[in-house]
């Protein structure tokens, strides 16, 4: 493995948390190898392990554009990851809020009962 891997197993693992890698770890298999070790190098060892800006920042950029693209399905794992990376409950809201008017209200009304709903399962008043 890389030294960018090795960075960004261990980024990945702070911002995610061990027993969510560790799943995924458990759940690779040869055909997406490549792509694992592509993201764990590219968005994990590179661009999350830069302290160009803060893991807060790069929590909420992240879920904003998340909700921006439509990609919804990765937001409870975001919501799970803030709790590592310090985003709070009003910094998401007010990603979320610059969804609506940049995006579209409809996303960030999605993406808002979405962490609500993970806010809640984590045990988080919102």
């Amino acid at each position: 493995m890389t030294n960018r891997y090795d960075t960004g197993m261990k980024t990945r693992r702070e911002v995610l948390g061990d027993a969510h890698v560790d799943r995924a770890e458990a759940n690779k298999s040869t055909f997406d190898v490549p792509f694992q070790s592509m993201i764990t190098e590219g968005a994990w060892g590179t661009l999350w392990s830069d302290d160009t800006i803060s893991r807060r920042e790069r929590s909420m950029l992240t879920l904003a554009l998340l909700a921006a693209c439509g990609n919804f399905e990765e937001i409870p794992m975001h919501i799970h990851a803030s709790r590592n990376t310090g985003a709070s409950p009003e910094d998401i809201l007010q990603a979320f809020m610059h969804v609506a008017v940049y995006a579209g209200v409809p996303k960030a009304n999605h993406a808002i009962k979405l962490a609500k709903q993970t806010f809640a399962e984590l045990g988080v008043e919102v």
